[in-house]
């Protein structure tokens, strides 16, 4: 089953053309560029450029994939949760589409898909298993319990993992997306030196917290600024990275020892980050668990994971008519 996979839920419009778990193209437009000036995604910008781009995305990943319009057999469209404006021109230009081709339209959640990744890099990978879900818009403990069975663990209560490291970088001064940067620039972490707080949430041990570590490192900032104290920022970085790992890696571990899972998955943008993929591993190897994370080409947004997790919608029964619509928010097993 070919299928021709839109996503453009943030700042990536992307299209990918996926039969099963293999990938025939991936083709990904970024506005990194665009949005570094202002330090962050702005949606308005985000919107207007895959409007802007999206047909020849679209029209490349077909070319790609050596396939013409009419040997695909459903198109794809990550509908939520995201920015709603960037949401929008994804699920109108697939819903046109699938109209168009008289094909069938498969709506994806945009955080089942990093999940999908693993079917695609690890063709051995299948459920069940504990997936420690973690970007700049969600850190999510969830058990997969079949490909669209989903039971949600832990979440967080304000700010997720990646958005802690954005916003902690940008306070340090580093460019735009800021966790890439700081994961770069850190050494080796002082917490006697730089002593950060290891937010918990009472009586929900799996849910995490990261807006009291930020703040934390902001007003470290901004009082050594107006004392004119020199702050290491390679030293406070990695302390940065130290203390989000560790909180990170105790929730996930305690999570597969409660729930009896033997293989645990890493997903999204930040399993790039380079501290959490080695602690995890010696962490995982040490308790005697699996452990799968992807490549790095597959870790942030992308449409050829979206067109594997569609795949499985499909099998399931999860089609789409012409009333689809997008969402912002919408929880990982909303079904």
């Amino acid at each position: 089953m070919k299928i021709l996979a839109i996503e453009s839920s943030c700042d990536e419009t992307a299209a990918a053309v996926v039969e099963g778990r293999r990938v025939l193209s991936n083709v990904i437009d970024t506005q990194i560029r665009e949005h570094q000036v202002y330090g962050g995604v702005v949606p308005e910008i985000a919107s207007r450029r895959h409007t802007e781009h999206i047909a020849q995305v679209v029209e490349e990943a077909i070319k790609r994939a050596g396939v013409s319009y009419t040997a695909l057999d459903a198109v794809a469209v990550t509908f939520a949760p995201g920015l709603i404006g960037a949401l929008l021109v994804g699920v109108n230009f697939a819903k046109g589409l699938a109209l168009s081709l008289n094909l069938p339209l498969i709506p994806v959640h945009h955080l089942r898909s990093p999940i999908a990744a693993y079917y695609i890099a690890h063709q051995e990978l299948k459920p069940p298993f504990l997936c420690l879900m973690v970007s700049g818009g969600n850190t999510l403990l969830v058990e997969v319990q079949d490909y669209t069975k989903f039971r949600l663990v832990g979440r967080t209560r304000d700010d997720a993992a990646g958005e802690c490291f954005d916003k902690t970088a940008r306070a340090m001064g580093l460019p735009y997306p800021g966790g890439v940067h700081l994961d770069q620039i850190a050494t080796l972490p002082d917490p006697k030196r730089y002593p950060l707080p290891k937010p918990a949430v009472e009586g929900e041990p799996y849910d995490f917290s990261f807006s009291g570590l930020k703040t934390a490192v902001v007003n470290r900032l901004h009082k050594a600024a107006q004392k004119g104290e020199e702050i290491d920022i390679p030293v406070l970085a990695a302390t940065v990275r130290q203390t989000v790992c560790d909180v990170l890696i105790s929730h996930t571990l305690k999570a597969a020892q409660d729930f009896s899972h033997k293989t645990i998955v890493l997903a999204g943008g930040v399993s790039a980050n380079s501290e959490l993929r080695a602690r995890m591993e010696k962490a995982c190897e040490q308790a005697g668990y699996r452990l799968f994370y992807p490549p790095l080409d597959l870790c942030g947004d992308n449409a050829a994971m979206v067109g594997a997790q569609a795949a499985f919608e499909y099998a399931d029964g999860n089609h789409a008519d012409i009333s689809l619509n997008a969402t912002a928010t919408l929880a990982i097993d909303y079904r």
